[in-house]
């Protein structure tokens, strides 16, 4: 398994560290821009660059196994270690394989695994997720009365219309985004992920 993750993982690793390093505002990881994280999000920077490098390891841990090839749409999103798996894979062997490999990756916290043993989204499907994770990420940004609210603190994950929140976030915010999710048209059902960062401050 190393041998698969090495290729990807240092050349990330080394980015990262020479950006933190020279104090650069933004960082690439695993294809997506860090930037600006101080000011947007609720995590430290450290641990956005964490997630975004815990993604990649996960993914090749499923992917190093020839069995997830074919007939499979494995979405990965992680947050403070919470690792979601979206999508769907052949069968119900590989639904279980994918939770022994993804929880065998050192800093998963903890996963779920919302996989769904049938065929694969057609591109029309895969289309149709897009388009709703864009209308629910556009419509938190129309969501008002809630001070020091940043809908980019939230991270949308779609599958078979089926919607996925992740974030650290109030309960007031959640409520709000957990309600605006569910006027979008096509969506199914809207599942949650949160973290509380009232609870925390509480305990």
């Amino acid at each position: 398994m190393d041998r698969v993750v090495r290729p990807v993982l240092g050349p990330v690793v080394a980015l990262v560290l020479a950006a933190l390093l020279s104090g650069c505002a933004a960082v690439v990881v695993g294809g997506a821009v860090v930037t600006g994280v101080a000011v947007h999000d609720r995590r430290s920077v450290g641990t956005v660059i964490d997630d975004n490098v815990l993604e990649v390891r996960v993914r090749n841990a499923l992917y190093v196994d020839e069995s997830f090839h074919q007939g499979s749409r494995i979405k990965v999103n992680a947050f403070n270690g919470w690792v979601l798996l979206a999508g769907e894979v052949p069968d119900e062997a590989l639904v279980e394989l994918a939770t022994e490999r993804a929880t065998e990756v050192e800093g998963v916290l903890r996963l779920f695994n919302e996989l769904a043993a049938t065929g694969r989204a057609s591109l029309g499907e895969a289309s149709n997720d897009r388009w709703i994770s864009s209308r629910v990420n556009a419509g938190f940004t129309r969501i008002r009365g809630l001070p020091g609210f940043d809908p980019t603190r939230v991270q949308v994950t779609t599958a078979r219309s089926v919607v996925y929140l992740q974030g650290l976030v109030t309960r007031a915010e959640a409520e709000a985004v957990i309600e605006r999710a569910r006027t979008v048209r096509g969506v199914e059902r809207v599942v949650t992920l949160f973290e509380f960062s009232d609870q925390q401050a509480e305990s």
